[in-house]
């Protein structure tokens, strides 16, 4: 799943860049106001994480503008003010969660897990998709009830078409969504992958279809 990092402190962003990306995320980062807006706009994310004291545009206009928009995608807002009021403020403004600076990183990513599920509506941690099932706490995928071994590239397109299975995904999303917006766009890398994880599923009680000049879809058969 691909997040967005909205901080202007780059050492911090760096960090956490890291740290999620060790937690099989991709990520991508901005540091100001405009940067964000523009690559939401670009692109689809399933969380953002977003600090309030950006230059150019801070991070409350931001989250009201891509909020009047109809943006939906899940937002935790990151700041030093912990106050009353400046949690109230955000959260009436659309966003889904709030954690004060300092924070620690298992919280996040906890707090992540919970407003993605939240955002498919998901009330379980595990997803299941007849005898194919994904842990989205410990991000581990089963196959009628054994480890499904995958390498990282598989496990993000696989994650990724559960996270959308019944519908319609395009090559271009599953592949910004595995090697991020700045990635070549290479067509054929996606099928390759889409081959190798539809190998690994093979004979089980779902299928990655190809939808002709449309994309992929996960379903169960």
């Amino acid at each position: 799943m691909r997040l967005l990092i909205v901080e202007d402190n780059h050492e911090l962003a760096d960090w956490l860049a890291r740290a999620l990306v060790q937690a099989r995320y991709t990520v991508e980062v901005a540091h100001d106001g405009e940067e964000a807006e523009h690559l939401i706009a670009l692109g689809e994310y399933a969380a953002i994480v977003l600090d309030l004291s950006l230059p150019h545009v801070d991070g409350m206009t931001v989250l009201k503008r891509i909020r009047r928009k109809g943006n939906r995608t899940p937002v935790i807002i990151l700041t030093a003010n912990a106050s009353l009021d400046g949690r109230v403020a955000g959260l009436d403004s659309g966003a889904d969660d709030y954690l004060a600076k300092p924070f620690e990183l298992a919280e996040l990513e906890a707090r992540l897990r919970a407003v993605i599920r939240r955002g498919h509506d998901l009330a379980s941690p595990e997803i299941v998709i007849a005898d194919l099932a994904l842990d989205s706490a410990s991000k581990q995928f089963t196959l009628r009830g054994e480890p499904l071994q995958l390498t990282p590239r598989e496990h993000s397109v696989l994650e990724y078409l559960v996270m959308k299975s019944g519908t319609t995904v395009t090559k271009a999303s599953l592949h910004e969504s595995v090697f991020g917006f700045d990635a070549e766009p290479d067509p054929s890398a996606i099928e390759i992958y889409v081959h190798r994880v539809r190998k690994k599923i093979e004979g089980s009680g779902v299928q990655i279809a190809t939808l002709r000049g449309l994309g992929y879809m996960l379903r169960a058969l």
